[in-house]
């Protein structure tokens, strides 16, 4: 069965070595994990940060984490930016070579996502939503995704909101390794439907 890995090894990889930006003041580039690891080592030492289970990872961990994500062939993840100043986190990867994989049955075309947004220089009416949006357009328009899959903490409320109002659909939940998670599905049209009723008055 074709997966994601096929594109994360050709087009997909090509296209995103770029910097992809609306013209809205969000943009993302590729991580350098030498660069980033200090940033993101203070992001994920954070109280709110729990979820994403590395508060106890130094700056040389969270380096090494990302050197091989980005060197694995099947993952990759980009530094998202706002206004110019570093804003958030994105890792995309092929469902069908991740732990999620072994507990749905994975389609063509169906691309794995995590998100985190670090602490804010300022409060944004609305920002995680502009954010999460932001990064959906990317991984539909410029990775190809067919579909987007996630795989949080079921017991991540905060996220579970955010989820449901760009479109995704729960489809039950799993027990890997490391979390009790809850599996959840957007394609294009799903998004897109959510977009437009939310900003229907």
């Amino acid at each position: 069965m074709l997966t994601m890995t096929a594109t994360f090894l050709g087009e997909v990889v090509r296209q995103s070595r770029d910097h992809y930006d609306e013209g809205r003041g969000l943009a993302l580039r590729p991580l350098v994990p030498d660069a980033d690891a200090a940033l993101l080592r203070q992001w994920f030492s954070m109280d709110y940060a729990r979820f994403w289970s590395m508060q106890q990872h130094n700056e040389d961990q969270v380096r090494d984490f990302y050197e091989a994500l980005c060197g694995s062939g099947h993952a990759s993840a980009w530094l998202g930016s706002h206004d110019g100043q570093p804003a958030f986190l994105v890792e995309c990867y092929d469902p069908a070579r991740d732990e999620v994989g072994e507990h749905y049955a994975v389609r063509p075309g169906d691309l794995g996502m995590h998100l985190f947004i670090g602490p804010p220089r300022l409060r944004v009416p609305g920002f995680s939503r502009q954010v999460f949006a932001f990064v959906m357009r990317f991984m539909f328009d410029r990775l190809n995704a067919a579909r987007i899959v996630v795989e949080p903490d079921a017991n991540n409320a905060k996220i579970h909101t955010l989820n449901l109002a760009m479109g995704f659909t729960y489809s039950g939940q799993a027990r890997f390794r490391a979390k009790t998670a809850s599996l959840a599905f957007c394609t294009r049209t799903q998004f897109e439907q959510a977009q437009y009723q939310e900003s229907t008055p």
